[in-house]
């Protein structure tokens, strides 16, 4: 229950009238003080009366593009069995209260709301709960209750079709990509043997040891891999405010195009950051939509560029590194494209905005490096399929 300004000044009124006049004998200031108490007790007990509602909450898709539409629908019961209920309520979108307008409800009665779920920003959106809210006439006391349990929606960067994917020296079986002859099958890992598995890819050597079939998992070699490398840190985007960066969006837009294009063309593809966060299961779009800006003042330690590559260097997880940043750290643009002796294939797709390409990169990248200067996510498209066509 929230008490409002108007209610804290009239209760001491109300109190020092009461007071007063008892002292001094003057039964119209203890009327008045009375009044007043009075009308402070009405105003809690008219917003104590709260409908009883049951809220069951839906969305479709919970996984968009931005800029793609999502409905919520929200089905809402009132279990009271006697007084309608009409209301005025708030939904919650991310950090915004949407108004959802309740039409009269009857003691029993059920009625379904939709309403769109703004995705113009990229973001995991928390949808819900419903806060429904009384006044009082006198506007002296409000009070607040929540219903429902929220469900996320993903609003994945917007991505742009690329019509080529770079094949690094690997290529495919199916004859897709044809960079070298021949192409293997190599072990990566032992696994619990499950219903339907082959019996002789089981490690007997293993699994007499440990008294547990165990499996070999293998990898097909001969498939491009790509690792898609995405800077989010402030100082690789000079016009990161605090409501976000253009350039850095874009960057999250090339990198949700490159991942989207791997996957539709079956390759492998590893999605990492150059400043870890927290996990996201599931799908890398996923990860994309809730990775978020590392600010300058939160990395202590080593440089993360120079930990990212040095990890890169020895893991060697991919023959093709597509490295999306900003324009405001050249540095880390030569240090990636460094990479060339472990990686046949580097690409540097610099996110610029407005700023010139040639003053905001600030060093020269290494020769035998791919480098795309683009505004946004659809020129590094355009980029892309130049770089591609050649």
């Amino acid at each position: 229950m929230t008490v409002t300004s108007r209610c804290l000044g009239l209760g001491v009124a109300s109190a020092l009238l009461t007071a007063v006049g008892s002292v001094l004998g003057y039964a119209e200031l203890v009327l008045l003080g009375t009044a007043g108490l009075v009308v402070i007790g009405y105003a809690a007990g008219a917003v104590s009366w709260q409908p009883r509602l049951a809220v069951r909450r839906s969305v479709q898709p919970d996984r968009v593009n931005r800029g793609e539409e999502c409905v919520a629908t929200l089905v809402v019961d009132n279990q009271r069995r006697w007084g309608s209920a009409s209301l005025l309520a708030e939904e919650r979108c991310g950090p915004r209260w949407l108004t959802v307008p309740l039409v009269r409800l009857r003691p029993g009665a059920q009625t379904t709301v939709r309403y769109t779920v703004p995705t113009d920003r990229r973001a995991v959106l928390t949808v819900g709960p419903l806060r429904v809210s009384r006044r009082d006439p006198f506007g002296l006391v409000t009070l607040a209750r929540r219903y429902g349990d929220p469900v996320q929606v993903w609003v994945r960067p917007q991505v742009h079709p690329l019509r080529a994917v770079p094949a690094g020296v690997a290529r495919s079986l199916d004859g897709q990509i044809d960079r070298v002859p021949h192409g293997s099958i190599t072990f990566d890992s032992l696994r619990e043997y499950v219903v339907g598995d082959e019996l002789r890819r089981v490690h007997w050597r293993t699994s007499a040891r440990i008294g547990q079939l165990m499996v070999r998992e293998q990898v097909d070699t001969s498939l491009p891999r790509l690792v898609v490398l995405l800077d989010n840190r402030t100082l690789a985007h000079p016009d990161s405010t605090s409501d976000g960066s253009l350039t850095f969006e874009a960057a999250c837009e090339a990198a949700a195009s490159v991942v989207d294009a791997a996957i539709r063309a079956e390759l492998p593809v590893l999605l990492r950051m150059v400043v870890d966060q927290p996990p996201v299961d599931g799908h890398p779009l996923d990860r994309l939509a809730a990775v978020t800006l590392a600010p300058a003042g939160r990395l202590v330690g080593p440089d993360p560029v120079r930990q990212v590559c040095d990890q890169l260097r020895q893991q060697r997880p991919g023959d093709t590194l597509v490295y999306l940043t900003g324009a405001g750290d050249g540095e880390a643009v030569a240090r990636v494209g460094a990479l060339k002796a472990v990686f046949p294939v580097v690409l540097v797709g610099r996110i610029t905005g407005t700023a010139d390409p040639v003053a905001g990169a600030g060093t020269v990248p290494l020769a035998g490096v791919l480098v795309v200067d683009a505004a946004d996510g659809a020129e590094f498209a355009a980029g892309w399929d130049a770089v591609g066509a050649r």
